[in-house]
């Protein structure tokens, strides 16, 4: 098919015919492999749905051998490998029925990078390789990415590597969806409005349809019979002991106003005990399985048929909130303190020179290098439970970058804070929206040490409970409205507008008037987040911290860049090792960045300022006399410039020697009188008229004739 002005192919062979479904996706230059294998036996001991999706980055796929020096396989997955892993795995996880326990893997194996992004091919290609398997699944989906041009305001879809960089994005939008409606939402934008999101998901939803249909077509030809695999069906008793003992408990228990969930599963263990005490034939785990299908459905019930919520506030209505910024101890560069409820945040912020930047080396990035980043760790503490302590996985690695996503719009460019910037945020807390509890103390932060960001950056999450024809959306979900809830919906901006989405649905989707209602719910949420951040810090403060280090930025003609560096790297070097400076970084364009401390940056610029001087006739400069010779005497400008003083320069008139008058080590002021070849000559003459008068020199006496 035609997808934007290229051909979409999806090929299906016998290269991977053990798998249970798979296709391979061609659009560009760039090729992939999707395969969907189920299991054979039931996994009976699971209490949940068991699908993984893999995303896998061959390095063959660019054309280079790439890795280190000492490893040239391929090891752990990217972060960019991870986050496309998500959003294909987002995507077609709502479209199973949840009563399955067979194993479900879906693997995309990037064959061939060209300039198309392989991520939207992954999504296309998970759906038909489930879609013509004989797995369960209700499919199929669509997706597209759609960008606009900044500088010109076209509209871009599923634009390539090369657009993407060529010109900044006002906004890029990656959605999929089924049937008109959109069930993931992934948007990076720079300050972009609500009414705008609304119209890029809207058109979306059309290209949707488009693959939708083309891959009905491909299943009607080559499809399988699906499996059937019917849901448990459990005891009457079990049925009757919750109806006659525990079904008004639970409807009680969960609009009881309380915040959290641990009086919701007290009721659970209550439960399962009457269950066990009635010695009934019951799976005490299919149990457990039932009486949260049951706080699902009372959850729904309460907010749309009472509108009430679990916790007891108004459907609009944002928790407590709270925001410090700084106060931990001076030897963090900035730190910010953010809660909503009971979701607590801490983030840390760190500055250092641009070689502190992250360097990567991927198949989609080569040797790029990236100065700010985002990062966040979610202890099990934080949910009042124990586990493993340090590392971090793909949940994390999804909420850290959906943060700096939402941050980079208002990061400084580098001509005007050249530092690296890193925050990491830590989850104290967590009862609902971490990761936008991050985005809003990442703020803090930086205006805490300093960096002076655009406007600070706030983020809400919004829900959904759906049933039938009716809706109803909550502001600010947490505890039961986050698990049990159809929509988690993600939204940080400004006051100037939105800078990013992520949704989750565990529908088959949304329809876009909700979603443009839920974008206006989060956008007033969103500004009484910032009136408080606001509150406790309006703008960053004048100046970063005294334990951050401190950067020059200066510029050189690109021909002396190897000049600074020497031979061998020699002169750099030696002004590093004479100045204490930790670090000096040259650009191709010359731009040179210092970083130090205590004064060394400085020390250091002023002798990469004389080095690189380049001087000009009618420059004036103080010399130092280094040598005398028979025609005048040598004299340094710097410690990296010398000229030659001509002893017809000394005086207004003619002199027979420089003995006597200049001496080695003496200071004179001079003025540049040319410029040859690099030969710089000076006067002295010009510079000082006093001079000979001072040094007792007398213009020679005319003989009589």
């Amino acid at each position: 098919m035609e997808l934007a002005g290229k051909t979409l192919t999806a090929e299906f062979t016998d290269l991977a015919e053990q798998a249970s479904g798979s296709v391979i996706l061609r659009y560009g230059e760039t090729a992939i492999l999707v395969t969907a294998v189920m299991g054979e036996r039931e996994q009976a001991g699971l209490p949940y749905f068991p699908l993984s999706v893999e995303y896998e980055e061959k390095f063959y796929a660019a054309g280079a051998i790439l890795g280190s020096r000492f490893q040239r396989r391929e090891g752990r997955p990217s972060d960019g490998a991870v986050l496309s892993a998500r959003i294909v795995d987002r995507t077609i996880r709502p479209l199973f029925e949840h009563h399955i326990r067979h194993e479900v893997q879906v693997v995309i194996t990037v064959l061939a990078m060209g300039e198309d992004d392989p991520d939207v091919l992954g999504v296309i290609g998970a759906s038909l390789a489930l879609s013509v398997s004989d797995i369960p699944w209700n499919g199929p989906v669509g997706v597209v990415r759609i960008g606009q041009k900044a500088s010109t305001g076209e509209i871009l879809i599923n634009p390539t590597y090369t657009e993407r960089e060529e010109d900044k994005l006002n906004f890029e939008v990656l959605s999929c969806g089924k049937d008109g409606n959109i069930n993931m939402i992934e948007t990076g934008a720079n300050e972009v409005s609500e009414d705008d999101i609304v119209a890029v998901l809207e058109a979306s939803t059309k290209v949707h349809q488009k693959l939708e249909a083309w891959q009905k077509e491909i299943v009607a030809e080559v499809g399988k019979t699906k499996r059937e695999i019917k849901p448990r069906e459990l005891p009457d008793e079990l049925h009757t002991i919750f109806e006659n003992e525990f079904k008004t408990r639970l409807s009680e228990t969960l609009f009881s106003g309380r915040s959290g969930k641990d009086h919701i599963h007290a009721l659970k263990d209550e439960f399962l005990a009457a269950l066990e005490a009635a010695e009934a034939d019951i799976n005490l785990m299919h149990a457990a399985e039932f009486y949260e299908a049951e706080v699902d459905k009372e959850l729904h019930r309460g907010v749309i048929k009472d509108k009430k919520r679990a916790d007891g506030r108004g459907m609009d209505e944002v928790r407590a909130l709270h925001a410090k910024a700084g106060g931990i101890s001076p030897v963090l560069h900035g730190s910010g303190i953010f809660y909503r409820g009971a979701t607590h945040i801490f983030t840390a912020l760190t500055l250092g020179g641009p070689e502190a930047a992250q360097l990567l080396d991927t198949i989609e990035e080569r040797e790029t290098k990236k100065r700010f980043m985002h990062h966040y760790n979610f202890p099990p503490f934080s949910v009042g439970e124990t586990g493993r302590v340090g590392g971090f996985n793909r949940r994390m690695i999804g909420h850290g970058a959906l943060a700096e996503k939402a941050l980079e719009p208002v990061i400084p460019e580098k001509d005007a804070f050249p530092y690296t910037i890193r925050l990491v945020s830590e989850t104290m807390s967590s009862n609902g929206s971490s990761s936008m509890g991050s985005v809003c103390a990442s703020s803090l932060a930086m205006m805490d040490g300093g960096v002076p960001i655009k406007r600070p950056v706030a983020g809400i999450a919004s829900g959904v409970m759906m049933g039938g024809d009716q809706y109803q959306l909550l502001t600010d979900i947490q505890g039961p409205e986050d698990e049990h809830g159809d929509m988690d919906f993600k939204v940080a901006g400004t006051r100037e507008g939105v800078t990013a989405i992520q949704m989750d649905v565990k529908v088959d989707g949304i329809p876009v008037p909700i979603l443009a209602e839920a974008l206006e719910k989060a956008r007033l949420a969103r500004l009484s987040i910032l009136d408080v951040i606001e509150g406790e810090l309006a703008t960053a403060r004048a100046d970063i911290s005294p334990r951050a280090p401190k950067i020059i930025a200066l510029k050189i003609q690109p021909e002396q860049i190897g000049l600074v560096i020497g031979s061998g790297g020699k002169t750099i070097n030696s002004i590093k090792d004479d100045t204490g400076v930790e670090e000096i970084t040259i650009e191709e364009d010359g731009t040179v960045y210092i970083t130090g401390k205590d004064g060394s940056a400085d020390r250091a610029a002023d002798k990469i300022r004389a080095l690189t001087k380049v001087y000009e006739v009618g420059d004036r400069a103080i010399a130092v006399v280094t040598r005398l010779a028979t025609f005048g005497a040598f004299a340094k400008l710097d410690d990296f410039n010398e000229g030659l003083i001509h002893i017809s320069e000394i005086a207004p008139f003619r002199i027979e020697t420089v003995e006597g008058v200049l001496k080695e080590g003496e200071e004179v002021s001079v003025v540049v009188s040319k410029v040859e070849d690099g030969k710089i000559g000076l006067s002295i003459k010009q510079a000082d008229a006093d001079f000979a008068t001072r040094k007792g020199l007398k213009p020679p006496e005319k003989k009589e004739s």
